[in-house]
């Protein structure tokens, strides 16, 4: 019966350590092909060995109209130290008005009309926007935003991946 009792606390330990490993741990980026704007087709293995914000918009969410700036900002300050923003605008933005948003904002990413959602539907079916992946040099996918990235946060995390 003693044995029991040191066995049972050194079980919930065991398990509660794996349960934090692999909550914590990244997950590999999902495999996709992509057509920017300008018509250059590329895939996601174009990107590997950069840190990638995957940010997925529309121009009708106020969130992700108002967090451009912000993710301009970074991308401008990091760009040269390899960091990359894929900006995603959803399947069911109209063309033009992804187009004229882009006219009229600095947008120095690589941006991408997702017209058959495919990208969406691989990164676990985005329907919300904003939503962002955080992807280091290696591939893996280390955090996910839903709603507006606080900048400074982002900050914080593309300045721990490159």
């Amino acid at each position: 019966m003693k044995r029991l009792y040191w066995i049972l606390p050194l079980t919930a330990a065991v398990l509660i350590t794996l349960f934090l490993i692999t909550s914590n741990s990244s997950k590999p980026a999902p495999q996709f092909s992509y057509t920017t704007l300008q018509g250059e087709k590329s895939t996601s293995a174009s990107l590997k060995g950069q840190v990638v914000l995957v940010n997925f918009w529309a121009t009708t969410c106020p969130g992700c109209v108002e967090e451009m700036g912000n993710l301009a900002r970074l991308q401008d300050q990091f760009g040269k130290q390899g960091y990359k923003t894929l900006s995603v605008a959803m399947d069911y933005d109209p063309a033009v008005y992804v187009n004229n948003f882009v006219k009229q904002q600095h947008m120095p990413f690589i941006v991408v009309h997702d017209v058959s959602g495919t990208v969406a539907k691989s990164f676990d079916n985005v329907e919300l926007t904003p939503t962002s992946f955080l992807i280091d040099k290696n591939g893996n996918i280390v955090k996910k935003y839903v709603g507006s990235i606080n900048e400074q946060d982002l900050e914080k995390e593309i300045r721990k991946l490159i």
